[in-house]
């Protein structure tokens, strides 16, 4: 059995039990649906901010439960991951409470770790977000809606990155037949993104591979696979370093083949990635994206809420990813589910 069929049975088999087990399933890799500067641990992502425990998580200095909050972020290869500790150097600093950032798989996992109530916050894409509240979509929430999940905000477009070494002779997704193909860690974003690219498109025949972002780009510089799909705010730091070792090409998602999977998928909308994006990519390259968005659940006292959220919308100048397109203005573009009360109450303000 191909490892494409195994997770189609492997999703057909959880419900909303099986959504909420990925909470405690600890993602080392990537996705976020995600990708940057910082992949290299340099802006905390190796813990030194405290995400290691240090801010408290280990239960040292972090003072009581009703001032800690739990937050999930993606992979330390992604964008999820370092933007989330600087969102938490902002909430730290102008609030109250003290956020733990985890690295976690992301999209789909951190739906349950919401569900369950083991984070108070976490990214996640739009798209995602949509499935789990209705019960729509794909297997893993068919018929099992999240029904405490809330949105906060949109942050960015999340590029659907389609990356592979020059050597391997891969210019289209037509040339992925009979590939080895990483689609992101089970259970993220990445995943669903890819596997729904790959079904509109006709690709059937293909072995799946799942890791994170910094572990495909070793995969295929190893030659491990012939190619991977990365979600994330271009640049992706995973990829930016492959690219400066290796000659890399990334696939259009273009013309015929972009129209036939946003007919398929309605979430997915036009995006570019400029050239000069990456080492020896010097061309624009057309793709489709998806949309960051930070969610909570109900529990979540309203006050709280509104009380993170303004840190975050209020000092926007200390942020130093994605700023081009984090903003107040456009914090509800592409909301795809029911807005907390407490976001609510300072966006309505």
């Amino acid at each position: 059995m191909s490892s494409h069929q195994t997770r189609r049975r492997f999703l057909e088999a959880t419900g909303v039990a099986g959504v909420a087990a990925l909470a405690g399933c600890s993602g080392n890799g990537g996705d976020g649906s995600d990708g940057s500067d910082g992949s290299d641990g340099s802006d905390g992502s190796d813990g030194s901010d405290g995400s290691d425990g240090s801010d408290g998580s280990d239960g040292s200095d972090g003072g009581d439960g009703e001032t800690r909050l739990t937050w999930h972020a993606g992979g330390t290869g992604g964008t999820y991951f370092p933007l989330s500790n600087e969102i938490k150097t902002i909430v730290d600093a102008n609030t109250d409470f003290t956020l733990n950032v985890q690295s976690t798989g992301a999209s789909v996992e951190n739906v349950g770790s919401l569900a369950d109530g083991s984070a108070d916050f976490a990214l996640i894409q739009n798209d995602i977000a949509s499935f789990a509240r209705n019960g729509t979509g794909i297997d893993a929430f068919i018929d099992n809606p999240i029904e405490n999940l809330r949105g906060v905000a949109t942050l960015y477009p999340e590029t659907i990155t389609l990356v592979t070494l020059a050597e391997n002779d891969i210019s289209s997704v037509d040339d992925l037949s009979g590939a080895t193909i990483n689609t992101g860690d089970l259970g993220s974003g990445t995943q669903v993104n890819a596997v729904q690219i790959l079904d509109s498109l006709g690709v059937t025949d293909y072995n799946e591979q799942n890791a994170g972002f910094s572990q495909a780009s070793e995969q295929l510089a190893n030659g491990d696979i012939d190619a991977a799909f990365v979600v994330g705010g271009w640049p992706v730091g995973a990829i930016e370093e492959l690219a400066n070792t290796n000659d890399i090409e990334i696939v259009p998602i273009g013309g015929d083949s972009r129209e036939a999977v946003k007919e398929d998928a309605s979430w997915f909308a036009d995006d570019t990635i400029p050239g000069g994006t990456y080492s020896g990519i010097d061309e624009d390259v057309e793709t489709v994206a998806v949309q960051a968005m930070i969610a909570t659940n109900a529990e979540v006292p309203d006050e709280t809420v509104r009380t993170v959220t303004a840190a975050i919308f209020d000092n926007l100048d200390e942020l130093s990813i994605k700023t081009e397109f984090i903003t107040v203005d456009t914090a509800q573009d592409g909301m795809s589910i029911e807005l907390h009360d407490g976001a609510a109450a300072y966006f309505d303000a």
